[in-house]
């Protein structure tokens, strides 16, 4: 296949829109580096919508932005039954699980944890989450940019060094702050690329909206009765949403790019705003991007054909660059790097929040002021440097599956720590033994389960339930180390929680 050569003015766009993102980082510069608070929470300046973007921008990669038309172009929209998850589960994280984060006015996630179940689950969870995160950084950067660079002659290091280092610049700069203002441009600029891309492609098509619409649904590509059956297929939509249900209760309890989001608001009344606002952009992305790739489906049915032996993996970059205007393929580009960004930069500043927060000033002393910002700082310039790295590697010598063997392994980890948060809130006999023997039984069962042919999403259902039921049996043969919970349940969630380790009273939550 030849590639197509991007233009002057689609690299103006894109150039454009890069040093947009450095300025970002360069205005907030000042105010993230007085002390940690502010590099990692804002100091709780942040208003509500700008927080709730923020968490839906981070949550939706780049991977999302080409990999859900693809889903929708080859099959139907079923697998939108995970955007219906994060809605669902809004009100059980406001009422069950937000109170605590804000109560103990917490930095990140793991510290619940360490006031629970002790100091070595939170050391835990915390290097988990920095190892996965920085494989996600990598994969992050090397799919769009093999995607872009099989459809176009861009170089994939420039492509990896425009999406990677300057976005290690801004989050290096601006702190959480930085991050977040971003995300906003970047939410904005991904939602309306891809509403772009849905526009201009129902117009390139003859009969428009109608030929679209008949196709669909002549071809089955939206939802029809076989989505409802339950069994191993991967298009069944009640194991879909079920599935997404524990992915997402992991990503919004358990994972500290979104969880430090909860503290960059004023009150608990804000935080909760944010999360109906990410609600309802999750909604809001199911016609967009589903119906992105049933309006390609129409458009190479109707006008044009893919070529031979096509990898539908870059039908979103493919379709930019060779059907769409000068100027506003660099804008969708543009809007794929937003997506990427969002990503990194999330990732990038929880990571050196868990280094400075849960191993710096848990071990060595907090330090508020400038020198453990400048820390925060370099852990960013290190570790987002090493993903980078890492993803240049992959494109040179195209080893991705060691990579994703990596993030496998890393990743068992994540659906099993949010059962120990579950765990946690609403039982009162789950202890530090038990909790450790459930997590590593529960990474086993899952990774013996994933070898079978069920989907990822039961596989999704089986960590979680594996995780707390494990945990919650073996707690009962170690009954001498349940410890003093008096606000660390909901049996008391009102109740005022006092440290054993600094006789420290935390304030009540907002």
């Amino acid at each position: 296949m030849e590639k197509v050569g991007l233009g002057t003015v689609n690299w103006i766009v894109l150039i454009v829109y890069l040093l947009a993102m450095l300025a970002v980082g360069v205005y907030f510069t000042k105010r993230s580096g007085k002390d940690t608070d502010a590099f990692f929470t804002a100091s709780g300046k942040i208003p509500a919508w700008a927080a709730g973007f923020s968490i839906y921008a981070t949550t939706l990669s780049a991977i999302t932005f080409m990999s859900t038309p693809e889903q929708a172009f080859l099959t139907d929209w079923s697998y939108a039954a995970g955007n219906l998850a994060i809605f669902a589960l809004i009100p059980v994280l406001i009422y069950f699980y937000i109170p605590f984060f804000r109560k103990l006015n917490i930095t990140t996630a793991y510290e619940y944890l360490e006031e629970r179940f002790g100091v070595s689950m939170r050391v835990m969870s915390s290097l988990l989450f920095i190892l996965f995160h920085i494989g996600r950084v990598a994969i992050v950067v090397y799919l769009p940019t093999l995607a872009i660079t099989a459809v176009s002659d861009m170089n994939p290091v420039l492509i990896a060094a425009a999406v990677g280092i300057l976005c290690i610049i801004y989050t290096f700069l601006g702190g959480i702050e930085g991050v977040i203002w971003s995300d906003v441009i970047q939410g904005i600029l991904l939602l309306g690329g891809a509403l772009l891309v849905v526009i201009l492609g129902v117009f390139l098509v003859d009969g428009g909206f109608s030929t679209v619409i008949h196709d669909a649904v002549n071809n089955e590509k939206f939802i029809t009765a076989d989505n409802f059956k339950f069994g191993t297929a991967a298009t069944a939509i009640p194991i879909i949403f079920l599935g997404s249900i524990f992915n997402t209760l992991h990503q919004y309890t358990a994972s500290q790019d979104v969880v430090q989001r909860y503290q960059t608001t004023s009150s608990m009344k804000e935080t909760n705003k944010s999360l109906w606002t990410n609600g309802v952009l999750a909604l809001i992305t199911i016609p967009i991007f589903y119906g992105m790739g049933t309006v390609l489906y129409s458009y190479y049915k109707n006008v044009e054909a893919l070529p031979e032996g096509f990898n539908t993996s870059a039908i979103v970059p493919y379709f930019i660059v060779t059907s769409l205007p000068v100027g506003v393929a660099g804008l969708i580009i543009a809007a794929i790097f937003a997506a990427c960004q969002s990503t990194i930069s999330s990732s990038l500043n929880s990571i050196s929040a868990c280094v400075i927060t849960d191993f710096k000033q848990r071990f060595f002393g907090k330090d508020h002021g400038k020198s453990d910002v400048m820390l925060a700082r370099l852990a960013i310039i290190v570790t987002g440097l090493l993903g980078v790295g890492v993803a240049l590697y992959l494109v040179s010598t195209n080893r991705a599956e060691t990579w994703n063997l990596f993030l496998a392994i890393t990743g068992l980890f994540g659906v099993p720590i949010a059962g120990i948060f579950a765990l946690g809130i609403f039982t009162k006999r789950a202890n530090t033994p038990g909790v450790w023997i459930g997590l590593i039984l529960s990474a086993i069962t899952a990774y013996f389960v994933q070898k079978t042919n069920l989907t990822p999403f039961a596989v999704s259902m089986v960590s979680f339930f594996s995780s707390f039921v494990f945990g919650y049996v073996f707690s009962m043969f170690f009954p001498k180390y349940n410890k003093n919970i008096t606000g660390l349940t909901v049996y008391t969630k009102n109740e005022t929680y006092v440290s054993s380790n600094t006789n420290k009273q935390y304030k009540e939550a907002q």
